[in-house]
């Protein structure tokens, strides 16, 4: 399933880049894509677990950059 996001107070292309790097190792997530300039997130996972892996995704986005916020 592929799906994207709205990001709010995404501050910096870099933590866009560490972001995306992070999304992509966690189990399940087969494609991830963070677009600093269109604040948006694209996500490509596992039908079954995509609420779990999203649960996951927004810690790891949270580590990074604490003020952001993935619209769901």
């Amino acid at each position: 399933m592929r799906k994207s996001f709205k990001m709010v107070d995404l501050d910096c292309a870099n933590c866009a880049a560490k972001m995306e790097n992070a999304i992509r190792k966690i189990d399940g997530v087969q494609d991830a894509a963070v677009s600093f300039m269109a604040q948006r997130l694209t996500v490509e996972a596992d039908d079954g677990r995509f609420e779990e892996i999203m649960d996951k995704i927004v810690k790891a986005c949270k580590r990074v950059e604490p003020d952001c916020v993935i619209k769901r």
